[in-house]
């Protein structure tokens, strides 16, 4: 976090390093660490940290990183390339220094200059990474680094430290000296100041102690787990362990909420401020005999159709300039420039529903694709996005006019289950969005195949999608060209066919109306099946012969489970077979049930020369805690044992002549 840092008089700043900052030293390894192999305290590792030291001195504007890591296989070796990223202008990156020591002792020094990469860059904003790459890296080598993030004088810089890092920490030490000089006080944007300085600890339960010894915080700690990498993670920042510290004007959480919540229901007041042609606009879209809910749908429909940057191109200054083209201050610019990022967009949803007579309200919500709603972090920018509230004979109907191809109705899967600040009628507060339902997001797979006696397959298959993975297709429709949008469905695809066989999207049919199911069809050619003496063996659950079932092969879980949303699949496959061939043995009827949250039911029929094998498989949760992972697994173990069911043909035995 940067704040601004004021003076009473003029200070001067000594550029000598603190004590403190000369910490970083670089090392002599010990014999031991040259000659490590492996790490008993991280089995299977590909590298560890043997030591992180992060500084920061407010006083001198400096922050430092140091650290040393020992590789400990190929892979490891991906460590020596270093990148840092920052704000070009308001940041300088300076003192890059860097070495290798070989297992046998020798030294070889960083000696080329260090590349400087534009990330990102607007009139204003110029985002960079710094890249370098020690030399002469070997499994075995200790890589060595560090450098001084330099910023303005005049700003207050609050740092984070990230105590779980991708690898193994043996030994790691965070330092911070804020400024305490007389005469200085620190305001944010709107000139309040701030006389506090906090910090969090996540996740709450971590068993981080930070030591303040007259105004200098400092943390040691040694040992360090590396992140978690489970399937199916929540976002990192509810479970890596990191200390966030940052200035404010309140004393307490609640404090910070309820006034924070205040100005933004001020300022979100003036932006969706019904004004005179925004009443002439709704009255254009909606007519006096409509029921609400017919209003909020007309609205929501005549927003949907504006050009939301977030998924074109926002327009430059000079193409605003030439088609006359006001900046988007508030709902009213957003109608007439008929163009906006989807957070105006959202708002103006608001601003014509009260337009046109409804009760509604914005939500600003944190994306649980991002991170997670963290109310101990007394920073409002966690609220990136945001969504509308409508509420229709007396019920709150959450909509997202902000996505494009979002159905009226739902969410975009990363604003539910996720907090924010809520308006209503007794003003701002937190609140919790809800959650998804499984039967509203829905993938069936229909494909009608024939085979012949040597094991070809040719057919067709239909992908019926309904929900988020139907919003997720029409926005890559939206962003990427026809062969692009062929060649990343067929890569979605392929994991869901048995081995030798291939699929060729087509085409999408209900493109253009969200409500409606989105439906792919696919051609569907190759080899499938395995012949064994007089047998002829096919997979029996066609779209799931070689799945990738998660929470199967992992015993145990350390973190919470995020499956993003509640889904509902169906299969329906029609086997056509080849002349004189029998069906031996055929898929059986199983119901595996997880009461309240998953359900898996398959059966197969035979009739004549064809079989058809259906499968139905739901699952009713969408954040699960560890202490669930066991009937999960158990779940999961069952249903993979189910998917791998076999249809199993013989021959038919040829008729003798007389």
């Amino acid at each position: 976090m940067r704040l601004y840092r004021f003076l009473f008089q003029v200070l001067l700043i000594s550029t000598l390093a603190s004590t403190a900052m000369l910490r970083g030293q670089f090392q002599q390894p010990t014999d031991d660490e040259l000659k490590m192999t492996s790490d008993p305290k991280a089995p299977g590792a590909v590298a560890v940290y043997l030591y992180v030291e992060e500084t920061a001195d407010d006083s001198l504007s400096i922050s430092t990183y140091y650290a040393r890591i020992k590789v400990l296989t190929e892979k490891g070796k991906e460590l020596a390339t270093i990148r840092i990223a920052y704000q070009r202008g308001e940041f300088k990156v300076a003192h890059i220094e860097g070495r290798t020591i070989h297992s046998d002792g020798t030294i070889i020094p960083l000696n080329v200059k260090p590349d400087d990469l534009v990330e990102f860059k607007s009139k204003h904003y110029q985002e960079d990474t710094i890249v370098f790459t020690l030399p002469s890296v070997e499994v075995g080598s200790i890589l060595e680094y560090r450098y001084q993030l330099r910023y303005n004088d005049n700003w207050a810089f609050s740092p984070t430290w990230h105590i779980q890092q991708p690898y193994y920490v043996h030994k790691a030490h965070y330092s911070f000296h804020p400024s305490d000089e007389a005469g200085r006080y620190i305001t944010n944007a709107r000139g309040q100041r701030l006389d506090w300085l906090m910090h969090s600890i996540t996740p709450p339960t971590a068993p981080i102690a930070v030591q303040n010894v007259k105004g200098r915080f400092t943390l040691d700690v040694t040992d360090v787990p590396p992140t978690p990498d489970e399937d199916w993670m929540p976002p990192l920042n509810t479970i890596n362990e990191r200390v966030e510290f940052y200035y404010t004007y309140a004393k307490t959480s609640a404090d910070f909420w309820n006034y924070e919540g205040k100005v933004w229901a001020s300022d979100i007041g003036e932006f969706i401020n019904v004004t005179g042609p925004l009443k002439q606009a709704a009255a254009s879209i909606v007519s006096t005999n409509d029921s609400d809910e017919q209003k909020a749908r007309a609205i929501y429909a005549a927003v949907m159709k504006l050009d939301n940057t977030d998924f074109s191109r926002e327009k430059s200054e000079a193409e605003r300039k030439k088609e006359k083209l006001k900046e988007n201050n508030n709902a009213e610019d957003v109608w007439k420039n008929q163009s906006g990022g989807g957070n105006s967009i959202a708002l103006l949803y608001v601003a014509l529903a009260r337009a046109a007579g409804l009760k509604a309200w914005p939500m600003r919500v944190t994306a649980r694709n991002v991170g997670l709603f963290d109310a101990y972090y007394l920073d409002v920018r966690q609220m990136t996005e945001y969504i509308a509230i409508v509420n229709i004979g007396g019920k709150d109907i959450f909509v997202d006019p902000g996505q494009k191809e979002c159905p009226f109705g739902s969410l975009f899967w990363a604003h539910t289950l996720t907090a924010g600040f809520r308006l209503s009628d007794d003003g701002a507060s937190i609140a919790l969005t809800p959650a998804a339902i499984y039967k509203s997001n829905r993938v069936e797979r229909v494909a009608d195949l024939t085979i012949d006696a040597q094991g070809g397959v040719t057919g067709t298959a239909r992908f019926v999608i309904a929900g988020a993975d139907a919003v997720y297709w029409r926005q890559v429709v939206l962003e990427n060209d026809q062969d692009e949008v062929k060649k990343q469905f067929n890569e979605a695809i392929r994991d869901d066919l048995p081995d030798g066989v291939e699929a060729d999207f087509d085409h999408f049919l209900g493109l253009d109306d969200y409500e409606a199911n989105l439906i792919a069809t696919v051609r569907v050619g190759g080899k499938i099946g395995t012949e064994t003496g007089k047998y002829f063996i096919l997979p029996g659950l066609f779209f799931e012969s070689r799945a990738k079932h998660p929470f199967v092969a992992q015993e145990k879980r350390i973190t919470p489970i995020d499956v993003h949303y509640p889904k509902m699949e169906k299969d329906d496959v029609t086997y056509h077979l080849p002349p004189g061939y029998a069906v031996e043995s055929a898929p059986k009827q199983t119901d595996v049930s997880w009461p309240g949250f998953a359900l898996l039911r398959m059966g197969s029929a035979v009739t004549g020369d064809t079989i058809e094998v259906a499968r139905a498989f739901g699952r009713n949760f969408t954040l699960l805690d560890p202490k669930d992972y066991n009937d999960l697994h158990d779940f999961y173990l069952k249903l993979a044992a189910a998917d791998q069911q076999q249809i199993v043909l013989t021959r038919a035995p040829a008729a003798k002549g007389k």
